[in-house]
C-alpha cells in the first residue's frame, strides 16, 4: 500500500488514498518519490484538456529513490537516485531513428495500462508515470540516474519543466547569442524557457506575463524586460527591439490568442515555437497573406525537442557552474493533499511551480 492523490471524475476532487501498486515485472522499478512538481498539463488532463483514462493518479514531474527492480533490469540498482521520464523513447521506432526520441510512437504505451489498484479497481498513471504518490512503478528506461549529491527536490523539476522550457529554447528554436527572445507566459516552463535563452546567450530577453509579481523574479533569472500581454503586445515587443520584433518568441501557455500574440510578436523571417499543450477546440487563425509576407516559421515542440538521457546531463552541468537556478522555480511546496491547492493557484495564474515534499 501507499498514499496517492487519486483523481476519480473530470474536474472532481482530489483525494488522498491508500493505492496497491502492481508487482514489478520485468523490466520495471519501484521508486519511492521525494519530491513532484505540479504541473498545468496535470491540470490539463484533470479537465478533460488532455486525455486520460480514469479513476488516475497525475503528476509526470518527479525525483525519488529505487528501491526495488524487476528482471532484466540491469543499468539501475535499488539505491540510485533517478528522476522520472514521462516520454521515454523505445530506441527502435522511426522517430526514435532518426533523432526525434521526444516524439516516440511508443512513448504513450504505459499511459493505456493500470498501475495500481484501489479497492480493487484499476487505477492508471497519469502520462504513464503516476508521481502524485509515494511510490510508483514505471519503466526501467523511464528513470534517468542522477548523482547522489544532487538534490532531489530540485532534481524534479528538471523531470519537465526545466527540459521543455530550455529545451525549447536551445534544441527547438536554436536560439543563437546575440538574438532576442520573448517568452510568453511565465509559470514552471516559461521561467526555465527565460533561463535557457540567457544560457544561450540572447542580447535581449523579453519576458510576458498578466501578473506582475512575477516581474522580479523574471529579471533575476535572466530576463532584461518585463511586459503584459494585450492588444499592443507585439507593438511593444517591436519597441524593445528596433522597431523589427523579436527573432524567436516562445509561448508556454498552450491557448489560441497567445499563440497568435507570439507570431505577430516575431519579426519578419523570425520564429515562434509553441511549447504549451492547448485545447482541440481552440483554434489559431492565419490570413492566406500574412503567412508568405511576413516569412515567418512556427515550430511546434514536445517535451523540449529533448532526449532526457542526453540533456539532463547538459542541464546538470548548468547547474553545477550555477547557470541554471532550479531553486528559484518553486514559489510553494505542499504535501500531498495540496494538489488541489496548486491547481487553484494555476488557474488563478499565481506562482511558479508548486512543488509536493514527501
Amino acid at each position: 500500500m501507499t498514499a496517492a492523490s487519486v483523481l476519480r471524475a473530470l474536474d472532481g476532487p482530489l483525494a488522498v488514498e491508500e493505492i496497491d501498486l502492481n508487482p514489478v515485472g520485468p523490466g520495471q522499478v519501484r521508486v519511492r518519490l521525494a519530491a513532484a512538481g505540479v504541473c498545468h498539463s496535470d491540470l490539463s488532463l484533470a479537465n478533460g484538456t488532455l486525455r486520460q483514462p480514469l479513476p488516475a493518479v497525475l503528476g509526470h514531474e518527479g525525483a525519488g529513490v529505487v528501491v526495488e527492480t524487476g528482471e532484466g533490469v540491469a543499468d539501475i540498482k535499488p539505491g540510485d537516485h533517478v528522476v522520472l521520464n514521462w516520454s521515454p523513447p523505445c530506441r527502435a521506432c522511426w522517430h526514435c531513428e532518426h533523432g526525434e526520441p521526444y516524439l516516440c510512437l511508443h512513448a504513450d504505451d504505459a499511459r493505456a495500462v493500470p498501475f495500481a489498484t484501489a479497492g480493487g479497481e484499476p487505477v492508471y498513471a497519469g502520462l504513464g508515470t503516476g508521481a502524485f504518490a509515494a511510490e510508483t512503478v514505471v519503466g526501467a528506461h523511464a528513470c534517468i540516474p542522477v548523482p547522489a549529491d544532487i538534490p532531489l527536490a530540485e532534481a524534479a523539476l528538471l523531470g519537465c519543466a526545466v527540459l521543455t522550457g530550455v529545451g525549447a529554447v536551445t534544441n527547438a528554436a536554436k536560439v543563437r547569442p546575440g538574438q532576442t527572445v520573448a517568452v510568453i507566459g511565465l509559470g514552471g516552463v516559461g521561467l526555465a524557457a527565460v533561463q535557457g535563452a540567457r544560457i544561450a546567450g540572447a542580447s535581449a530577453i523579453i519576458a510576458v506575463d498578466p501578473a506582475p509579481d512575477k516581474e522580479a523574479l523574471a529579471r533575476s533569472l535572466g530576463a532584461t524586460h518585463f511586459v503584459s500581454p494585450g492588444e499592443k503586445l507585439s507593438k511593444q515587443i517591436r519597441g524593445l527591439t528596433g522597431g523589427l520584433g523579436a527573432d524567436h518568441a516562445i509561448e508556454c501557455v498552450g491557448r489560441g490568442d497567445t499563440i497568435r500574440a507570439a507570431w505577430s510578436a516575431t519579426r519578419r523571417g523570425g520564429t515562434a515555437t509553441v511549447v504549451g499543450l492547448g485545447s482541440a477546440q481552440d483554434p489559431v487563425t492565419f490570413n492566406a497573406l500574412e503567412v508568405a509576407y511576413f516569412a515567418r516559421s512556427i515550430v511546434g515542440c514536445m517535451y523540449g525537442s529533448t532526449d532526457p538521457a542526453v540533456d539532463v546531463p547538459l542541464l546538470l552541468e548548468h547547474y553545477r557552474a550555477g547557470r541554471l537556478n532550479l531553486a528559484a522555480l518553486v514559489s510553494d511546496e505542499v504535501g500531498l493533499d495540496g494538489v488541489g491547492e496548486a491547481f487553484s493557484r494555476m488557474r488563478a495564474g499565481r506562482g511558479a511551480r508548486t512543488l509536493i515534499r514527501f
